[in-house]
């Protein structure tokens, strides 16, 4: 069936979850490498949503489901029971076009497609603020609070930010139930850490981290060209994604990692 039941899936749906699955196990993904994390994701979505469709029978094209899974089943590897204590898993989380009630529904899905009760670590990544508006503590909160209610509700343990200045850590830590334990810097806007951050960061015990995403790791547009490309005369403009997030699973002792993939969420807009 290929890709003309792949559309007729995707026409009849209103939500698409697609995982990548170890990134470790995808022979294809593991020769190249990507330059730059948006290049990686475009990569890895073209390619599941690739080998997915090529999968699709005759009798699944005539399915209807409102939440469409999209996976590829020999790239999914969930954490075996007994080594979980030997792993820390982290992610990050990237909202893209919805509020902060999904990332609820993000970390279940994490949980879920990696057999773990909870996450060790997870960073929030927010909608990038409207040019010429800048970050905010009231822009933070509302995904701060849901961070709260999940390691309340000992679904994550640990809960950090991303690219916040020294300003605006301090407000988020003397605000937040639930301290900040790490905050992450894009090194392509300071090569050197901040001296004001740093103090204040050794001061309440916050780890800073490095990364190299870009503002929008995954734009409404670069989702919908992927879409398109993977999928042939698909209605890719009705399809809006919703957030990524990226996990991965390292051994402790050995600080290997051991697995890697995302996991995305869109919605189609009925047209």
């Amino acid at each position: 069936m290929g890709t003309e039941g792949a559309r007729a899936l995707l026409e009849r749906a209103g939500t698409l979850t697609l995982q990548t699955g170890n990134l470790l196990n995808w022979g294809c993904l593991r020769k190249k490498c990507p330059s730059t994390p948006g290049e990686e994701v475009r990569d890895c979505i073209q390619k599941t949503l690739t080998e997915w469709s090529s999968k699709i029978s005759q009798d699944q094209n005539q399915e209807t489901r409102e939440v469409l899974e999209c996976s590829v089943a020999q790239a999914i590897e969930k954490i075996n029971p007994e080594e979980r204590d030997e792993l820390k898993v982290s992610a990050k989380l990237f909202i893209v076009g919805s509020s902060s009630s999904s990332i609820r529904d993000a970390v279940d899905l994490a949980c879920s497609a990696l057999g773990v009760a909870q996450l060790d670590s997870v960073i929030i990544s927010p909608p990038p603020v409207e040019d010429g508006t800048n970050l905010s503590l009231e822009y933070l909160q509302p995904y701060w609070k849901e961070l709260e209610n999940l390691v309340q509700n000992k679904k994550i343990v640990a809960i950090g930010a991303s690219d916040l200045d020294k300003t605006l850590l301090e407000q988020l830590y003397l605000w937040a139930q639930v301290k900040p334990s790490s905050n992450q810097v894009n090194l392509a806007s300071c090569c050197v850490m901040p001296p004001d951050l740093t103090a204040f960061a050794k001061e309440c015990d916050i780890q800073l981290l490095t990364h190299n995403d870009p503002k929008e790791l995954l734009c409404e547009a670069s989702f919908q060209e992927v879409l398109q490309e993977s999928i042939q005369n698909m209605k890719a403009n009705n399809w809006i994604p919703l957030w990524l997030l990226r996990y991965s699973v390292i051994v402790k002792s050995r600080g290997i990692i051991k697995s890697k993939g995302y996991i995305i969420q869109a919605k189609r807009n009925a047209s």
